[in-house]
C-alpha cells in the first residue's frame, strides 16, 4: 500500500488536511502552535478503488528540544513515504526556512507537492498564492482546509501515484473448487481475530512512550522529560507469535482539575480509544509506586471491562525494596485490577520488555476463549457442592444451569429461581472457582443471574 506523508512547519493546517482526507476527526487540531508531536496513520480511501496509507506527522521546528524531536521523526516519516504533501501557511509571506525544508524534500526524488493553506477566496489567491510559485514546485495547490476550497485538483494530482486497489471481481476463484470446499473457505476464522489493540495507559512521565519504543525497537512516539508530550494517541501495529497488535500509546491522564488547553481533548480521547480496546496496560512508576491517579486509572480499565495488564517501568532504579513487598503494595492499592500479572521492567534498558508481548497474547487467548457448556455446568456445580448457595430470609435460591454467552469478556449467565436473590459475594466466590479451573489471569469475568427465558442485551 502507498504511503502519503503531510509534512510542514507548526500550526499550518496539517491535522486539519488530515482529518479532511480521512474524513474523520482523528488527528486532534488546535490553534497552539505544536499540538500534533507524533506521527498519526490511517487507512484513506479515495475514487473509490484508491487506497493509501495517509501520515500525519509533527510541526518541524528544529529552534526547540522537544520540536527537534518531532522534527527528525517527521522527516524520517518522510524518507519512508511514497508521495509526500508540503504545506505552507497562506496567511503569511513564504519563509526561508519552508524553502529549505521543501528543496531537503525535493532531494528525496520523490513526487512531492506543495500544498499552500489557509487560501479562503479568490482574492487572497491573487494577492498571495503567487508568492509561493517562487518555490518552483512542479505540483501547486493553493487549498483551504476549513473552507473545503479547491481540494478537488489535489486529489486528483494523488491518483496518478495512487494505483487502483485490486477489487473481489478481479481475483481469481479456482474453479476446481467444489461448492463444500468454497463453504469452508468462507467458514475460515476472520483474520480480526488474530488482531489485537492494545491501550498503554498511565500517568504522565512514567514512560508510556519509551515503552513503546522499547516494544517495537525504533523511537516511534516522542520522549521527553516535559510532561505532556503525547497529545494524539499513537498507533502502531507489530506481529507477533501470529498476532496483529496494534499499541495505542495515550496521552498521560491528570487530575481532572488540572488538565489543560488541549490534553482535554487527549483525555477524551483516550477514553474513546479505550472502548476499542481489547487489553490495557497500565504503567506504574517503580520509583514512585501506586499512587491515587493510578487507582483512577484502574477503575477506567475496570469500567471498560478490558484485559488486563500491570507494568512497573523504572525497575532498575526503584531502589531498595524488595521485589515481594513492592508486588504486594501494589496488589494491596490496586484491587480493581486484582486478576491482572504484574511485571517489573526498565524501557530504557529494555530489562524484560519483550515478555510484555507474550503476556498480550495470552491474555488476549483467555479474553476470548468460550468455555462448553458442559464443561461450564461441572464446574458450577462442583461449586455449588463445596459451598451451597445461600438462602435469603428462607426462600431457597437454586442454580439450575449456566451458559457462557458472550466473550471479550467472558459472560456467564447463570439460570436462577430467584436471580435477584443470588448475593454479589456468591457470584464473585463463582467467579473464583472459575478462575481456579479455568486460566483466566489479566480477564475480567462477569457473571449475571436470570430467569429462564430472559435474554440480557448481548443475546438480543
Amino acid at each position: 500500500m502507498k504511503k502519503v506523508a503531510i509534512l510542514g512547519r507548526p500550526n499550518v493546517g496539517k491535522s486539519s488536511l488530515f482529518n479532511r482526507l480521512a474524513r474523520r476527526r482523528d488527528a486532534i487540531t488546535s490553534d497552539v502552535s505544536g499540538t500534533t508531536r507524533d506521527i498519526k496513520k490511517n487507512v484513506v480511501t479515495i475514487s473509490e478503488d484508491r487506497e493509501f496509507e495517509l501520515i500525519d506527522t509533527g510541526g518541524i521546528d528544529e529552534s526547540d528540544a522537544l520540536f527537534s524531536k518531532v522534527a527528525e521523526m517527521s522527516m524520517r516519516a518522510a524518507e519512508e513515504a511514497d508521495v509526500i504533501l508540503y504545506m505552507v501557511d497562506g496567511k503569511t509571506l513564504p519563509e526561508e526556512e519552508d524553502r529549505q525544508l521543501f528543496y531537503r524534500l525535493q532531494g528525496l526524488g520523490k513526487p512531492i507537492a506543495l500544498v499552500v493553506n489557509k487560501i479562503d477566496n479568490d482574492r487572497e489567491e491573487q494577492e498571495r498564492f503567487w508568492e509561493f510559485v517562487e518555490f518552483g514546485a512542479e505540483a501547486i495547490f493553493p487549498i483551504s482546509v476549513s473552507h473545503n476550497r479547491k481540494l478537488n485538483p489535489l486529489y486528483q494530482w494523488l491518483e496518478r501515484y495512487i494505483p487502483p486497489t485490486e477489487s473481489p471481481a478481479n481475483i481469481q476463484v479456482d474453479e476446481d473448487l467444489s461448492l463444500e470446499q468454497l463453504l469452508e473457505a468462507q467458514e475460515e476464522p476472520e483474520e480480526e481475530e488474530k488482531k489485537i489493540k492494545v491501550a498503554i495507559l498511565g500517568r504522565p512521565n512514567v514512560g508510556k512512550s519509551s515503552l513503546l519504543n522499547a516494544l517495537l525497537g525504533q523511537e516511534r512516539a516522542v520522549v521527553s522529560e516535559v510532561a505532556g508530550t503525547t497529545i494524539d494517541p499513537v498507533d502502531e501495529t507489530i506481529l507477533h507469535d501470529d498476532y496483529e497488535i496494534t499499541f495505542i500509546d495515550t496521552a498521560g491522564i491528570r487530575r481532572r482539575s488540572k488538565i489543560l488547553g488541549i490534553e482535554k481533548y487527549a483525555l477524551g480521547r483516550t477514553e474513546k480509544m479505550l472502548q476499542e480496546a481489547d487489553i490495557a496496560i497500565l504503567i506504574i512508576d517503580a520509583t514512585a509506586g501506586v499512587t491515587e491517579l493510578d487507582e483512577r486509572i484502574a477503575g477506567l480499565i475496570d469500567k471498560y471491562r478490558l484485559g488486563a495488564l500491570i507494568v512497573v517501568n523504572k525497575w532498575d532504579i526503584r531502589g531498595e525494596k524488595e521485589y515481594k513487598e513492592a508486588i504486594q503494595e501494589i496488589r494491596d492499592e490496586l484491587k480493581f485490577l486484582h486478576y491482572a500479572p504484574i511485571l517489573t521492567v526498565s524501557a530504557k534498558t529494555k530489562q524484560r520488555v519483550q515478555r510484555i508481548l507474550d503476556q498480550i497474547t495470552a491474555i488476549y487467548r483467555r479474553y476470548t476463549r468460550r468455555i462448553p457448556t458442559s464443561k461450564l455446568n461441572e464446574v458450577i456445580q462442583y461449586a455449588i457442592r463445596r459451598h451451597h448457595v445461600p438462602s435469603h430470609h428462607g426462600q431457597v435460591v437454586r442454580i439450575k444451569f449456566a451458559t457462557q454467552f458472550a466473550s471479550k469478556p467472558p459472560r456467564i449467565a447463570l439460570v436462577v429461581n430467584k436471580p435477584e436473590l443470588l448475593h454479589f459475594s456468591y457470584k464473585r466466590y463463582l467467579a473464583n472457582v472459575l478462575r481456579e479451573q479455568f486460566d483466566f489471569e489479566g480477564v475480567p469475568l462477569e457473571i449475571v443471574a436470570r430467569k429462564r427465558g430472559e435474554r440480557s442485551e448481548e443475546e438480543a
